[in-house]
């Protein structure tokens, strides 16, 4: 379980930025977002998914695998959770997030929360946290910093760290932020306290559709997550359970809107290709988003 004008400034734990960073491939058309309704409004896609490193509930890795999983959504943006980059043999050192980009035809945004020495002199550095993919045109994306507890070093201290995803992108001309997380895993509800306020700090700085999608490691009733919903709401209340991906009794994984933002259904799709379920929303954002 475990190119356009530059948004409002961060709060200075924002971590150092990124278009380059971001893989742009070319994308068929969004799914459901080329027309807009007789009421304004646009719609879009969101999908939410742990991909459990490329490896599926029998812990077998195989990307082609979670590829036909994700193409099964057909959704225009997704969050993605616990990917690799070159991290290792379990996921047999690939570089998960351009991969599964090319097999998708989607734009792409990692966001590293741990980056690491190569495992070889001269090899690629190893590193693991969230993405974004997109079938629009991403405008700006950044990783930001909020507090962890390392599970890389002994004895580890609540400290500021990446792997908090933001992407802008725009949609028929509406600018969205799209953010995924991946929240701590421990019993304790501290540390996710944490990362929930700095989650809405970094919001606050933002205008426009909202949306913040990931592996939150808590169900939505968790008191930890109550001042989320000051800002957001829960676009899939009723979408079903989402871990174990096997007979799921909890639902961990979230995607959540800030208002203005509908949403016409959800649903939570039966997949084994990892040990989570995916979430995907149908949403119609607000023309007056910018």
């Amino acid at each position: 379980m475990q190119p356009g004008s530059r948004p409002p400034a961060r709060p200075a734990r924002a971590v150092a930025v990124l278009l380059a960073a971001v893989l742009s491939l070319a994308a068929a058309p969004a799914a459901a977002a080329e027309e807009a309704s007789a009421s304004g409004s646009v719609p879009l896609r969101v999908a939410t998914y742990n991909i459990h490193a490329g490896a599926g509930e029998d812990q077998v890795f195989d990307l082609d695998r979670t590829a036909a999983a994700l193409r099964g959504l057909r959704a225009d943006v997704i969050g993605l959770q616990e990917v690799d980059v070159h991290w290792g043999d379990r996921s047999a050192f690939a570089d998960e997030a351009r991969a599964l980009a090319g097999k998708l035809r989607m734009r792409v945004f990692f966001a590293p929360i741990y980056d690491l020495d190569p495992a070889v002199e001269g090899g690629e550095r190893r590193q693991y946290g969230v993405a974004v993919l997109s079938r629009h045109p991403v405008l700006y994306a950044e990783n930001h910093e909020i507090t962890r507890l390392s599970t890389q070093t002994p004895d580890p201290v609540p400290a500021p760290a990446p792997g908090f995803a933001e992407v802008v992108i725009r949609v028929k001309g509406v600018r969205t932020h799209v953010y995924t997380t991946h929240l701590d895993y421990r019993a304790d509800p501290t540390i996710r306290a944490a990362q929930v306020d700095d989650m809405l700090e970094v919001l606050a700085a933002d205008r426009g559709p909202r949306i913040l999608v990931g592996d939150f490691n808590a169900e939505a009733s968790a008191p930890e997550l109550a001042p989320l919903w000051h800002t957001l709401r829960d676009a899939a209340p009723d979408a079903g359970p989402t871990y174990p991906a096997i007979e799921p009794e909890k639902r961990i994984d979230l995607i959540t809107v800030s208002h203005g933002v509908a949403v016409t259904g959800a649903r939570t799709p039966e997949t084994d290709a990892s040990d989570h379920r995916p979430v995907v929303a149908d949403l119609r954002l607000p023309r007056k988003g910018r």
